[in-house]
């Protein structure tokens, strides 16, 4: 028993290490989403903007065509880098929706009066609970959605030139083909 008791730490540590191992395989910027493959979550947010339209999950279901949900916010140094990439985006004629995320309006307003709008409606999130309801963890995520409200795809971190197009411009592509059969 008591060589038994003996070998306990060194099979504990074995344990460790292998789980360890396992972690350090996976890429800490994929957050598998519960909500790929499901409706957008029901959310009703008043327009950042004054006299914006306001942003709510049925919008994201009714314009009939892919398009991106971005969540941002005027304090995230990230979001000031992905920016011109999404003003890019939307000059290319892609929807954008955005959710000004744990932020005041009135820095959000600055914000976008400031760097330029991309996005078709924007709602204001000052308290998050829209955010959480997306799973949202920080900012910039970017959702995925396809031309029936249907959540395809959640990319965490700033969207760069290489991403969109590596990454989302081909799924829009994709999708866009989808909505038109």
């Amino acid at each position: 028993m008591r060589r038994l008791l003996a070998f306990l730490p060194l099979v504990a540590l074995a344990g460790l290490l292998i789980a360890f191992g396992f972690g350090m395989q996976r890429d800490p910027k994929i957050l598998p989403s519960p909500l790929v493959g499901e409706t957008v979550p029901g959310f009703q947010l008043a327009a950042l903007e004054e006299g914006g339209a306001p942003l709510d999950s049925g919008l994201l279901a009714r314009d009939g065509e892919p398009k991106l949900l971005n969540v941002f916010a005027s304090w995230c140094v990230s979001c000031r880098v992905e920016h011109p990439v999404l003003l890019r985006i939307a000059a290319e004629g892609v929807p954008i929706y955005g959710l000004d995320w744990k932020d005041t309006p009135e820095d959000g307003r600055a914000y976008l009066a400031g760097k330029g709008n991309p996005f078709r409606a924007v709602g204001s999130d000052p308290n998050g609970r829209a955010g959480i309801e997306l799973g949202v963890t920080g900012t910039p995520e970017t959702f995925v959605i396809d031309a029936r409200g249907i959540i395809r795809h959640r990319h965490v971190g700033p969207i760069t030139a290489e991403v969109w197009e590596r990454e989302l411009r081909p799924m829009i592509e994709r999708l866009r083909a989808e909505a038109a059969a």
